[in-house]
């Protein structure tokens, strides 16, 4: 994921774009399943999924060729650059998704099924937007709608009993946690998670 010059992301040294790409591009073509995470989504049978942090597409890409709307927003547009080129028919955003409002036509935020953070979006967010980031996400959530966020546990980093907090702060409420993409029985001390929680369908 990418985001503004203060994000974790920024100030890592791993590959960009298409050479990002390159990675997943190998595991395919030695038998690996690389779209765990849109089967783990498309589980939910959502109608349209807002992929945050989408970095080159690859999420996003496979739930649209499964038949499912899906929008991409990522703040590093050379990432974003690769997925445009990829998918020049997807529709792809760039912006901080702390901040960045998706507006509908009457200029409030869009709703969506599902929201999803994959690829360690969460702790790569720039330090202290956190709960920003999780508000902003739930506030693209239709009543009912589920944010998905899987990403690794590490010390230093989004500690999983904040992220829960978050969650509960912007009205969302937990529903399943998993170690894996696969729904394996989630280990707190397995160095992974996958977390899903949903927005009430209706206000108390």
């Amino acid at each position: 994921m990418g985001q503004q010059a203060s994000s974790r992301w920024a100030t890592t040294d791993g590959p960009r774009g298409a050479a990002y790409d390159e990675r997943f591009a190998r595991l395919a073509a030695s038998g690996e399943d690389v779209h765990g995470e849109a089967t783990f989504v498309a589980g939910f049978q959502p109608r349209s999924v807002l992929d945050a942090g989408c970095g080159t597409g690859r999420v996003a890409m496979e739930l649209r060729r499964r038949g499912i709307e899906s929008v991409g927003v990522d703040a590093d547009r050379g990432m974003l650059a690769a997925a445009v080129a990829r998918d020049p028919d997807g529709e792809w955003l760039i912006g901080d998704i702390s901040t960045l409002v998706i507006a509908d036509d009457t200029a409030e935020a869009r709703r969506f099924d599902v929201v999803v953070a994959a690829g360690n979006v969460m702790i790569f967010l720039a330090p202290g937007t956190e709960t920003a980031t999780v508000a902003n996400l739930a506030a693209h959530l239709v009543p009912g709608g589920a944010l998905i966020c899987g990403f690794q546990l590490q010390a230093g980093r989004y500690p999983l009993d904040c992220f829960d907090a978050d969650c509960e702060a912007a009205g969302l409420v937990p529903v399943e946690r998993w170690s894996t993409w696969d729904r394996q029985v989630f280990d707190p001390d397995g160095g992974y998670v996958v977390a899903v929680h949903r927005r009430p369908r209706h206000t108390p």
